[in-house]
């Protein structure tokens, strides 16, 4: 039997106009091997020529006119009609309004935008005009994570495009468009499927771990593990003994609490081959919205359950107020 496709993530874009980049992020989806689709397209422009475009494709569109709306029930009418799509992710392709930050922290670390310039040079507007006045050698383009400050989340990639003689805004602008086609949908599709790439994974998971006290890594049993005073509280375990899950293995109070998570959050948790007899819970990472907060807590008590006294009296004596 075949093995079956991963399920593709699902992204909205939002444009204001005639939505090139959304078009260039659109037939990139087409290809078999892509690991996103486009299941809507919503502007703050009814006239936007980019719904016309992506309703052609057979593209849900929604449009909602900003004049006379306060911008936090604006993005809330925007975010609501995102959330109904399904959509996973939100791309911004020319999407001319400035986000509330209850939007931004919404869909934080899933939300992206793509900017014609080399960031950190060139934030907001009238960049071309600003590289040639400061008779930069190269223009170019930047996709970034959108954060509450404008054009300064972490970058995912960028293309340099050589400034010619004689250039203009407009010249300039046109080639750094056919860069910003090329490379948005690169970003985009790496960013999606980085939830499926143990290696990055694993470097999350390790982040977090080393943050708490005296913490070592230490391989077992050929996969990466963590210690404290000698004892380890947490393994990484890349779709091991046959299972298809990428995980982490915290412990649990229990064959009970074992028991309880497994069979009412099977998307979240798994019994682990040998790990689940001495109570050690699976939680699964591969997959979409991983909750990354709940990783950290499961981090933070599990080494708390084997750490030594000396470093746990502080918080115990905590928790007693």
């Amino acid at each position: 039997m075949p093995e079956q496709a991963p399920e593709r993530a699902k992204v909205a874009v939002l444009i204001s106009g005639s939505g090139t980049n959304m078009a260039a992020l659109l037939y990139a989806s087409r290809a078999p091997d892509c690991p996103y689709e486009i299941v809507l397209v919503a502007s703050n422009n009814p006239d936007a020529g980019g719904l016309a475009l992506a309703a052609a494709e057979g593209v849900a569109t929604f449009a909602l006119p900003h004049k006379g709306m306060a911008r936090a029930d604006h993005d809330a009418a925007m975010d609501a009609a995102i959330r109904a799509s399904g959509a996973q992710y939100v791309a911004l392709a020319g999407y001319m309004r400035i986000l509330t930050p209850e939007f931004v922290s919404g869909w934080e670390g899933r939300m992206v935008n793509i900017h014609p310039s080399l960031l950190p040079k060139y934030t907001g507007l009238h960049t071309h005009d600003r590289a040639l006045a400061a008779g930069d050698s190269h223009g170019g383009c930047t996709v970034h994570l959108v954060t509450a400050e404008l054009d300064e989340g972490p970058m995912l990639g960028q293309t340099a495009v050589a400034i010619l003689p004689g250039d203009t805004a407009d010249s300039l602008a046109a080639r750094v468009l056919i860069a910003e086609h090329q490379l948005y949908s690169r970003c985009l599709s790496a960013l999606v499927a980085r939830g499926n790439d143990p290696v990055w994974l694993l470097e999350r998971v390790r982040e977090l771990a080393l943050a708490l006290p005296e913490v070592e890594e230490r391989p077992s049993h050929g996969s990466p593990g963590w210690r404290v005073g000698g004892k380890y509280f947490a393994h990484f375990n890349d779709q091991h003994h046959g299972t298809p899950h990428i995980a982490l293995l915290a412990k649990t109070s229990g064959a009970d609490e074992l028991d309880g998570l497994v069979e009412s959050q099977p998307h979240a948790y798994f019994r682990p081959a040998y790990y689940g007899a001495a109570g050690w819970v699976g939680v699964i990472l591969n997959q979409p919205d991983v909750d990354w907060d709940g990783v950290a807590q499961w981090l933070a008590r599990s080494w708390r359950s084997v750490a030594p006294k000396k470093l746990t009296a502080l918080m115990d004596a905590a928790d007693a107020f």
